[in-house]
């Protein structure tokens, strides 16, 4: 089978290598449960000029104006993880990554022997899934119903590699935004879990705008960059649609002198890509997008965004080194280090607005 899509290059400078996206993090503030209130987390601000805030994240309506506009990714985390065991009764795992068709899914298994084409797994005891093939990493499943269904009624939610505990109740509510509808992201675009309702509420009174796009997170969003030459990374592909009404907000928006600001990197990443496919974001735009962002990308829509923190050597924190400044962003994480910051998925959050010379 073919790739899911092309590499999509971007230009890296070649002064820059994996160390340069390194930081020492201390276990402890990796954050294992969410804060007791959604929007009672903590919020570094950090300007266009590198200026650190320490603030609540309440108080990023002070930041905000009626002018702005929020981009929120709307997808749905699915409980993409299923046990089982093969014929042969050996253990398998399967880790659902993008359903493909109404009982057809590309996965990740985890086996003691790679499963090849025909091996049929026997999923949580009730569910069979056949492997047709494989798709690069990923293999090719024919489910024997639909695969929302059997995952709705025996999957586990797909808590990050760094989150230790088993998933419980709390986080099949937490790990989930409150404006989660279309289903389909095997982990949380974690910037819009620190929103709730009466947080709306407040940017409503403001008078800021809401739009939204849709992007799937897949689990490469946890993969390591694994060599120092940052051009040889290929991007995990990931599914993305930008719809009329958020094309039309953001023409409104820049008509009347506002800020797009994405709420996550994968806005980020959604919004980007179709401004690489159609720079004028007149048409909506829907694909797969392996844009892999780093320091020496210019970017074409967002003015700011919410983001959390982010793993050290990975691809999402030189996303945000190509929107802050690389040193900006060394110096706001070891800030947040001293500072005593929860990080990651259950942690606290950024208000970012872009250097605009990098």
């Amino acid at each position: 089978m073919r790739p899911l899509i092309e590499k999509l290059y971007i230009y890296v400078p070649a002064s820059l290598s994996l160390s340069d996206f390194d930081y020492h993090l201390p276990t402890e503030l990796i954050a294992q449960v969410p804060a007791v209130v959604r929007s009672t987390s903590r919020l570094l601000h950090v300007d266009g000029n590198g200026y650190q805030q320490d603030l609540g994240f309440g108080d990023l309506v002070s930041l905000l104006t009626p002018k702005d506009l929020l981009v929120l990714n709307d997808t749905r985390v699915i409980q993409a993880r299923l046990l089982g065991k093969k014929a042969t009764g050996g253990h398998v795992e399967v880790l659902v990554e993008r359903i493909t068709d109404n009982n057809q899914a590309l996965a990740h298994v985890r086996a003691s022997k790679s499963p090849g084409p025909g091996t049929v797994l026997t999923l949580a005891e009730t569910v069979s899934a056949t492997v047709l093939g494989r798709n690069d990493d990923l293999f090719v499943l024919q489910f024997d119903r639909p695969v929302l269904d059997a995952l709705a009624q025996y999957g586990v939610v797909p808590l990050p590699p760094y989150i230790t505990h088993q998933p419980n109740a709390q986080d099949i509510e937490r790990y989930q935004t409150v404006y989660a509808r279309e289903p389909g992201a095997v982990a949380a675009p974690t910037a819009g879990l620190h929103f709730d309702q009466a947080m709306f509420e407040r940017l409503d009174a403001l008078g800021v705008k809401r739009a939204f796009v849709t992007l799937h997170v897949g689990a490469g969003t946890f993969q390591p960059v694994r060599d120092n030459n940052l051009d040889t990374h290929i991007m995990h592909a990931e599914r993305y649609t930008v719809p009329q009404m958020t094309m039309d907000a953001i023409a409104q928006t820049r008509a009347s002198g506002g800020r797009v600001i994405a709420v996550g990197t994968t806005s980020v990443r959604a919004l980007e890509s179709a401004a690489q496919t159609q720079p004028a974001l007149a048409a909506p735009q829907s694909g797969d997008t392996r844009l892999f962002i780093t320091p020496g990308f210019r970017y074409q829509v967002v003015d700011a965004m919410v983001t959390n923190f982010h793993l050290p050597q990975s691809t999402l924190l030189m996303l945000v080194a190509a929107f802050i400044g690389l040193d900006n962003m060394k110096a706001a994480y070891q800030h947040a280090i001293a500072q005593r910051y929860r990080f990651f998925s259950y942690g606290d959050a950024m208000f970012l607005e872009r250097k605009t010379t990098l």
